[in-house]
């Protein structure tokens, strides 16, 4: 007998006994959602921008656009100036990326892309800013209730983001943009 098939004898010879799942009760904090959202997404490194409409959002694409900057939009109603690329890797270089987002989570600063949102599964975390717009009104409380709204079929991919990459991995010092997005700007509208 192998060392392998000894270790994995071994393991099914001692299997523990079935437990039930606990019950997790979660009373979510529904008193001023937005303003939740808002300090823990201040403090993941992220910016709230309440807008009322997408003009607003499109009238700060225009000043980076302005700046000779390479701008993405995956949202309907808002242009950039550049084309989403049929290769991931052709991304490297962009400023930034704006995209839709299903939900934002008040207990975290996160909000919910999915793939079929940025075009590439790479793109929010290549570029080297990321804008991201979510509709206020599907701001839950705490992941507790996301997970109940997020449906994911096999295959698709889809990620909670907050804020942009961070690490403090390195004498403990943190580092933002150190993996992706140097920045995170979440325009809410509504």
């Amino acid at each position: 007998m192998s060392s392998r098939d000894a270790i994995f004898a071994a393991l099914d010879s001692c299997s523990l006994p079935d437990a039930p799942m606990p019950t997790i009760t979660v009373e979510p904090n529904n008193t001023d959602l937005i303003g939740q959202y808002e300090a823990n997404l201040a403090k993941v490194g992220g910016t709230l921008v309440q807008v009322s409409s997408l003009e607003e959002v499109q009238a700060q694409l225009n000043a980076a656009m302005a700046d000779n900057q390479q701008v993405i939009s995956r949202v309907e109603g808002l242009t950039g100036n550049r084309e989403l690329d049929a290769k991931p890797h052709d991304l490297h270089n962009v400023d930034l990326a704006i995209v839709d987002a299903e939900l934002a989570v008040a207990e975290n600063g996160a909000v919910f892309v999915r793939e079929t949102a940025s075009g590439h599964r790479v793109l929010p975390y290549i570029t080297e800013n990321l804008a991201v717009v979510v509709k206020r009104d599907t701001t839950v409380a705490n992941m507790h209730e996301a997970v109940k709204v997020v449906k994911l079929e096999s295959g698709q991919h889809g990620a909670f983001i907050a804020g942009p990459s961070k690490t403090a991995d390195i004498e403990q010092a943190l580092v933002i943009g150190a993996h992706g997005a140097c920045s995170m700007t979440v325009y809410m509208i509504g």
